[in-house]
């Protein structure tokens, strides 16, 4: 079997001081790994940290897309785990954002040898309501195939349109603009299949897989991640921890980066 360079294929980025402890960033839909920057240099002091792109997204390898092959998220969590096997790393954090994370919960349950924590970032395991249980993801189906047909018929249109709403904070309106260009910058055809993967999956039973310590990480005010689904997800998630964030938005790693990386740091810290 021909080998795969991980690190061209996901554009990965390893900074920061090498014997600390590891975390590994991992960027939602429509972004790439620039979202972490706030972050990232606010940890790269006294942690190792890995960048990456999704394929897909940002500068990852346009050969290594297939459109069959990423239209669920679980090709994205075995990218995850070729990453971490190509690096050799071991007792990773892995910090996943907005979809990211429930790509991350596949990851760890697949394979949680290679990871000592997990941090969701503003975390839905399911956007869509499910009428059978009474599970509020807050969109309806109709709600999804509106988003899809916009993005079909207006990709740039919807991304001018929904990043600002997205993002929040319309005091900042910087902020949305920085989100509309990091949609800008995704391939449509690309962006639409990682669109269905993202909205149409349910990871609602792989939580309970996951056996490694886990933070969870909402927003007080969050339009795609209510704090009903944050909830739901700690208490899926056996022994994990809750921190609610005085703040607006869907992307806190943009609009409120010092108490963003000041929950990451305090439970990665006081796990060590």
């Amino acid at each position: 079997m021909k080998h795969v360079d991980t690190r061209a294929k996901n554009n990965v980025k390893v900074v920061g001081r090498e014997d600390g402890p590891t975390i590994m960033l991992a960027h939602g839909f429509g972004c790439d790994q620039s979202m972490w920057r706030r972050v990232t240099e606010r940890l790269v002091s006294d942690h190792q940290v890995v960048l990456f792109d999704h394929v897909g997204a940002g500068a990852s390898d346009p050969a290594a897309w297939d459109a069959e092959r990423y239209s669920t998220l679980d090709a994205y969590a075995q990218d995850v785990l070729d990453i971490v096997a190509e690096l050799d790393l071991h007792d990773v954090v892995f910090v996943g954002h907005s979809v990211a994370a429930m790509i991350g919960v596949l990851a760890v349950a697949e394979d949680p040898s290679r990871f000592a924590e997990l941090v969701l970032l503003t975390p839905s395991p399911r956007y869509l309501d499910d009428e059978s249980d009474g599970y509020k993801g807050g969109f309806t189906r109709a709600d999804i195939d509106e988003l899809v047909e916009s993005l079909e018929s207006n990709y740039l249109g919807w991304s001018a349109a929904m990043a600002p709403n997205i993002v929040g904070n319309p005091d900042r309106p910087e902020l949305g603009g920085e989100l509309t260009d990091a949609f800008c910058r995704t391939d449509p055809a690309r962006a639409l299949a990682f669109a269905r993967a993202t909205f149409l999956s349910d990871n609602r039973s792989d939580l309970a897989r996951v056996t490694v310590p886990t933070l969870v990480i909402e927003c007080a005010r969050d339009s795609l991640a209510p704090r009903h689904v944050g909830a739901y997800v700690h208490g899926q998630i056996a022994g994990s921890e809750l921190v609610t964030l005085d703040a607006g938005g869907h992307c806190p790693q943009l609009s409120h980066p010092e108490p963003t990386t000041d929950a990451i740091v305090a439970f990665v810290d006081r796990l060590r």
